[in-house]
C-alpha cells in the first residue's frame, strides 16, 4: 500500500498512511486532540520507527484529511474505537502495538480493553487518562505564562478556575482552551519545550490546513457534546493486561503527578521512560530518543 491513501472503514473514508516495509511488528499511531492529526508523528517517526516497523498512522474519523462528519450523522467516542479495529482487519494485520498520544493515550485505553487480543503492547505517549486533572495542570502552566508576559488578569482567571472543586472537566477543558487563546502565538510554550526540530508543514497550503482545521472543530464539538471524554479511564488502567510504556517528556504537564502516580500503582506490567528536555511531544521534539526507546520496548521479550 502506498503511503497516504483513503481507506473505507465503517462507512467512511479515512486518511491511512502505512510504511513500505516487510517487517514483521506493526504499530498503530493514534493521535492527540480530539481533533489533531497524525501529520507531525509520520514526519518525524516514518523515516525512523518505519524502518523496523509497519508504521501505520490516520487521522482519526473527521479529522484533517479524513473525510468530514456531517451535520445529522451519528458520531461519537465509541466510533474511534471500532475504526481501529476495523482499519486492522482491513489491513489484514493479525496483532499491533499501539502508540497513543494525549487524547490518543486516552482512546488507546479504551481501544486496548476491548480488543485486547488485537494488540502485542500499548505505548503512551503524554497521555490524558483524565480530562479534569490535565485541565487543571494546563490551567497552572497557562497561569505562569500569563505571569511571564505581565497578564494578571488572565493569569488570576486561570488560578480561579483550576481551583473551582465544582466544575466539571468539560467546564474545565472549555475554560482552559477560551483562556489560552489570549496567549496567541505564545501558546504553543504550554505544551513543546525543545523547538529545536520543527515540522514543516508546507505540504499544505494556508487555506488547505484552514479546511482541515474546520472539520477537526466538527470532530470535536461532537465528542464534546457527547460528553464520554470527559469520563475518567483512570480507574480502568488496572484492567490492562497488556504490557505497557508510559513515555514523559521532562516539561510536559498533561499527563500530571496524579495520573503518573495511578499509572504507576495500577498498571500491571508497566514501565515509565522520561525523556530530558522535551515538553508534550516527544517524538518530534526528541525524534531519534524517542525511536530508540519505542524500538526496545517493542522488540525486547516480555
Amino acid at each position: 500500500m502506498k503511503n497516504g491513501q483513503f481507506i473505507e472503514i465503517n462507512g467512511k473514508n479515512l486518511y491511512v498512511e502505512v510504511n513500505d516495509t516487510n517487517a514483521e511488528k506493526a504499530i498503530l499511531y493514534l493521535h492527540g486532540g480530539p481533533g489533531e492529526s497524525c501529520f507531525d508523528f509520520t514526519y518525524h517517526q516514518t523515516k525512523r520507527l518505519g524502518q523496523n516497523f509497519r508504521l501505520i498512522a490516520f487521522d482519526q474519523r473527521g479529522v484533517c484529511r479524513s473525510e468530514g462528519i456531517g451535520e445529522n450523522e451519528p458520531f461519537g467516542l465509541d466510533d474511534l474505537v471500532e475504526d481501529c479495529e476495523e482499519l486492522r482487519r482491513s489491513l489484514g494485520v493479525k496483532k499491533w502495538s499501539l502508540i497513543g498520544h494525549s487524547f490518543g493515550g486516552y482512546l488507546a485505553v479504551l481501544y486496548a480493553l476491548r480488543y485486547p487480543d488485537s494488540i502485542e503492547k500499548v505505548i503512551f505517549e503524554g497521555p490524558t487518562f483524565d480530562f479534569t486533572y490535565t485541565a487543571k495542570a494546563l490551567l497552572e502552566k497557562t497561569a505562569n505564562l500569563f505571569g511571564k508576559y505581565k497578564m494578571p488578569e488572565y493569569q488570576d482567571k486561570c488560578l480561579k478556575l483550576s481551583d473551582e472543586s465544582s466544575c466539571s472537566a468539560k467546564e474545565l477543558v472549555e475554560g482552559y482552551m477560551e483562556l489560552s487563546d489570549f496567549l496567541e502565538e505564545k501558546r504553543m510554550q504550554i505544551y513543546t519545550h525543545n523547538f529545536n526540530n520543527p515540522t514543516d508543514y508546507n505540504k499544505y497550503s494556508d487555506e488547505q490546513w484552514e479546511e482541515f482545521y474546520d472539520k477537526s472543530i466538527i470532530h470535536y464539538n461532537r465528542l464534546r457534546e457527547e460528553g464520554k471524554i470527559f469520563e475518567s479511564v483512570l480507574p480502568l488502567l488496572k484492567d490492562i493486561k497488556l504490557p505497557c510504556l508510559l513515555i514523559l517528556g521532562e516539561h510536559d504537564i498533561v499527563t500530571c503527578p496524579t495520573q503518573i502516580e495511578t499509572y504507576k500503582n495500577d498498571v500491571q506490567q508497566g514501565e515509565i521512560f522520561m525523556i530530558e528536555n522535551s515538553g508534550h511531544t516527544p517524538h518530534y521534539e526528541a525524534a531519534n530518543l524517542f525511536c530508540d526507546v519505542v524500538t526496545d520496548f517493542l522488540t525486547k521479550d516480555v
